[in-house]
């Protein structure tokens, strides 16, 4: 028996009984050999994860599995999980930093989480940091704009000098993020064009672009050199990225290889099954 490898049996029974508290993540490790493949053949698309997605993984069993099917890394992790990653041979491919960078108040709370972000990334020889615009609270997108930028300049020298990218986050404000500022495409360019960093971009999030504008392929193509990062989910309800949802990800992923993209696309759906099953399913789907 193979102990070092998680069957995917294993995983789906083990997922299954963390979901009804009945045994520990540590347990689960100690099961069968691998029956996980390889999904990633053409390698175009740098994929990875959103780790909040998969919370009945443990870390460990979702970057052995990630690792198994071709994934380059795992999304929206902080840097107390840097040597989980390292131990599996991934990325972060994303980290959490700070957020509010239209509020004045928060202002230099973000900047600080920012900055630390970018140090931990730099050390790990990691690339993206998010960035939150913040919700409107009464203020208003020229306001917010100013304020954004005026941040994001206090913070961007230093991420070129580490070679580290801030990814601005693009959310819906009609289904999940009532209030969320950055909810159009115009915003978040004019906020990166204003900063002037190659270091500043986009996180294109494909979900919440669908809600707010829909005309992804255009966006991707007419905006691709400040998209830094993107994210995948079915619309409506956020989950698989399968024919049962409106979006057409293999067009959408071919138009992103056609932009000369180099960075990564995180899957960040919920599944409504099985949760390594849909994972793979993604993954093939994205492979073009």
């Amino acid at each position: 028996m193979n102990t070092g490898k998680l069957s995917r049996r294993a995983l789906i029974r083990g997922a299954s009984m963390l979901a009804a508290g009945a045994v520990t993540a540590p347990v689960l490790a100690q099961d069968a050999a691998a029956e996980i493949k390889r999904v990633v053949k053409k390698g175009r698309i740098h994929q990875s994860v959103s780790r909040w997605c998969y919370r009945t993984l443990s870390l460990d069993q979702l970057c052995e599995a990630g690792a198994t099917m071709g994934l380059k890394g795992i999304d929206l992790l902080t840097p107390n999980d840097f040597p989980t990653l390292k131990k599996h041979g991934l990325v972060c491919t994303m980290t959490s930093g700070g957020g509010a960078v239209n509020d004045k108040t928060t202002r230099e709370q973000a900047i600080a989480r920012i900055r630390a972000a970018i140090e931990a990334n730099a050390e790990y020889g990691f690339s993206n940091v998010i960035a939150m615009a913040g919700n409107r609270n009464g203020i208003s997108d020229d306001v917010g704009i100013e304020n954004a930028v005026a941040a994001l300049k206090q913070v961007a020298g230093f991420a070129e000098e580490k070679k580290v990218n801030i990814c601005i986050e693009y959310l819906n404000s009609k289904v999940d993020h009532k209030g969320y500022m950055f909810d159009n495409m115009a915003w978040g360019v004019e906020v990166c064009t204003r900063v002037g960093s190659p270091n500043v971009k986009i996180l294109y999030d494909i979900y919440h672009a669908q809600i707010m504008e829909g005309d992804i392929i255009r966006t991707i193509q007419t905006h691709k050199d400040l998209i830094g990062h993107y994210h995948t989910g079915g619309n409506p309800g956020r989950h698989e990225i399968d024919e049962t949802q409106e979006l057409y990800y293999p067009a959408i992923m071919r138009a992103v290889v056609e932009t000369g993209f180099t960075g990564y696309v995180a899957h960040e759906f919920v599944p409504t099954g099985d949760p390594l099953t849909s994972l793979a399913q993604a993954v093939k789907i994205c492979d073009v």
